[in-house]
């Protein structure tokens, strides 16, 4: 199949090669020519704008967003819109809120353009191994994407699925981040108790490789893990400060208004914000109160 594909980051240019590995043709844009050039070796096609994008692909047209959500998806789409004709197709493949993508589906239909929104999951190893995908749209469109959507999974029958209508693929994305940032925590949390048990000075790594098979928490994190401690057994080279994307908190908000408790993506959450304080405010308060109401002893500044 002939497809345009919009946002030239790390995972749309990993999935243009892997698209064209598997024997699609990708005319390409980004805002940052120098973006394509790489991928133009391998049989992409650059194109300067969106006008362009539209006229090298024949009707009906496939054009993949893969840009920062927010903003930027939101620029795009709209840009889109104002260039392609009525059965044209967009799919957003990255981690924009639901909410959004149900508002820009119903506009697009006014001029009669399909958004389809996807889940992607993967990161920089689905180009090898193959994405996760969580597709949101119309089963007529969807069926049309199947050569792409099995392409770009880690196979033709396995990895990717139609979830519901417009606006699943992305809430289905927004609840498997939540649950990775738990997972993430308790491992975290996991291996930091070993680490504190300075009696049996546990080698982290042989732990993680043990753990790795026939365990229950054998998993694909723990292998990143084992990975990340045979590079670095102290991980003295990064600090402990983590982001957040954004879908954790929506995943949060979601809990909060559909009344479903959520404790543990909920602190997950939050312990990524404790990352951020090089000094906790609220740390101090409850030292004070504690030598204040018993006299306990307080650690002063060196």
């Amino acid at each position: 199949m002939r497809l345009g594909m919009v946002g030239l980051g790390r995972m749309g240019s990993n999935m243009v090669q892997r698209l064209l590995a598997g024997g699609h043709q990708v005319v390409v844009y980004d805002h940052n020519p120098q973006a394509a050039s790489p991928l133009v070796e391998l049989g992409a096609e650059p194109v300067a704008n969106l006008v362009a994008l539209r006229d090298q692909l024949s009707p009906p047209r496939i054009i993949w967003v893969m840009v920062p959500a927010g903003e930027p998806t939101e620029e795009v789409i709209h840009n889109l819109s104002g260039v392609l004709q009525p059965d044209d197709i967009i799919i957003d493949g990255g981690n924009s809120n639901y909410k959004d993508t149900l508002r820009r589906g119903e506009q697009l239909q006014h001029s009669g353009i399909h958004l389809v929104d996807i889940g992607t999951s993967g990161g920089v190893w689905g180009l090898t191994d193959g994405y996760s995908l969580m597709v949101g749209g119309e089963d007529t469109v969807i069926e049309h994407l199947t050569p792409i959507l099995q392409t770009l999974a880690p196979a033709p029958d396995r990895g990717w699925g139609r979830v519901g209508s417009s606006g699943a693929g992305h809430f289905a994305k927004m609840i498997h981040n939540g649950i990775e940032y738990g997972l993430m925590q308790a491992y975290a949390e996991g291996f930091e108790l070993l680490r504190a048990k300075h009696d049996f000075q546990f080698d982290l790594r042989q732990v993680a490789d043990i753990w790795r098979y026939g365990s229950v928490v054998r998993s694909w994190l723990l292998d990143l893990i084992a990975n990340a401690l045979a590079d670095d057994p102290d991980l003295a080279e990064i600090r402990g400060w983590v982001a957040d994307s954004g879908e954790g908190r929506w995943t949060v908000f979601e809990a909060i208004d559909q009344d479903v408790p959520a404790p543990v993506i909920t602190l997950s959450l939050l312990m990524r914000f404790v990352s951020r304080q090089d000094e906790s405010f609220a740390a101090k308060m409850l030292a004070a109160m504690r030598n204040q109401f018993g006299g306990h002893a307080v650690k002063r500044p060196e």
